[in-house]
């Protein structure tokens, strides 16, 4: 048995059980990984999946016991890896980041290009998703960092870094009969119009929800988007009202809607860096936490990172904020602002 049918048998069960599928993900032709996988059957003396034919169909009892210990066996071997790389100062590899869109578009670009400029040999792969996916993927160990945002406790993934804190805004279009006020409207007056926002308000214990049913008010969500720029094109196209992260307005927004303070009544949300339990973290990983949220100290973060030390972070600041101190020094010289 060895770490690359572990590493191919988990490729299988990722890719649905498609052989071909799996083969491509790891670099192998289907003829050779079906081989493989026969080889380790042969080898542990029991079935891993179940088949209908040539084709794949499910895993067996022992197959998923076997799948579960070949990912911590997979995931350990990567941890040692990435502590010799340190170790050496190797400033080579690979860096998966998931994240929500609104932090992707709006808050990640310029610390990625400082990443791009200080390790230029680390490949980044950037890929947007829900709340749940990112926090599936962390659990899962298959993404190195998540973006997340939340309301209160910091989510129940890995090791959570607090970045900021943001309010939402409310968007409504120039000729809206809101649009001659300037101070927030309250959660009844929003409760009259249909509401465009993030696809998480569809959930029954979204803060939205929770904060309209906290005054007995039944929100009506007319549309729900991952993609900030959509809301703004909904509200745009006379949809409904727009609630969205004040990260994602620029200030041409204001040519097209009036922008007002979100009820007080809607809490404020916090961004975390997520990183995945029990995985040693390389140290361009440690670095662009630390262009996130420069406000940290980078000794008390990486002894938390380490998991030598029992993290308090203290109150992350607000949005605003954060962007002032975010104006990133590199060791060029050179200023990329967020």
């Amino acid at each position: 048995m060895t770490l690359t049918q572990l590493r191919q048998l988990v490729a299988i069960v990722d890719a649905g059980l498609n052989i071909t599928v799996a083969a491509g993900h790891v670099h192998a032709t289907q003829s050779g990984l079906s081989k493989q996988l026969k080889q380790l059957e042969s080898e542990l003396g029991t079935l891993l999946f179940s088949r209908r034919g040539r084709s794949l169909e499910a895993l067996t009892p022992d197959g998923v016991e076997i799948v579960e210990r070949a990912r911590r066996v997979l995931a350990e071997a990567e941890n040692i890896r990435s502590h010799a790389a340190n170790q050496r100062g190797d400033v080579n590899g690979a860096l998966s980041i998931v994240s929500t869109h609104t932090q992707a578009r709006f808050i990640l670009p310029p610390a990625v290009a400082m990443l791009r400029r200080n390790f230029p040999n680390v490949q980044l792969r950037l890929e947007p998703a829900g709340d749940v996916e990112i926090a599936q993927r962390l659990r899962d160990c298959t993404a190195d960092l998540g973006l997340l945002s939340g309301v209160g406790a910091p989510p129940d993934v890995g090791l959570a870094v607090p970045l900021f804190r943001w309010s939402r805004k409310i968007l409504v279009p120039l000729d809206h009969p809101l649009a001659a006020r300037t101070d927030a409207p309250s959660l009844g007056e929003l409760a009259r119009y249909p509401l465009v926002s993030y696809e998480s308000s569809r959930r029954a214990r979204s803060s939205l929800r929770q904060a309209f049913a906290s005054e007995s008010l039944r929100p009506e969500i007319a549309v729900t988007a991952r993609d900030a720029d959509l809301i703004k094109t909904y509200v745009r196209a006379g949809l409904g009202i727009g609630v969205l992260a004040e990260m994602a307005l620029l200030p041409e927004d204001q040519n097209e809607f009036r922008v007002l303070p979100a009820p007080a009544a809607l809490p404020s949300c916090t961004t975390w860096a997520l990183l995945p339990a029990e995985r040693v973290a390389r140290r361009y990983t440690v670095e662009l936490i630390q262009w996130l949220a420069p406000w940290l100290d980078r000794h008390d973060l990486r002894r938390a990172i380490d998991g030598v030390a029992t993290p308090q972070w203290g109150t992350p600041p607000d949005w605003p904020a954060h962007l002032a101190a975010a104006s990133i020094t590199d060791p060029r010289g050179s200023r990329i602002r967020a």
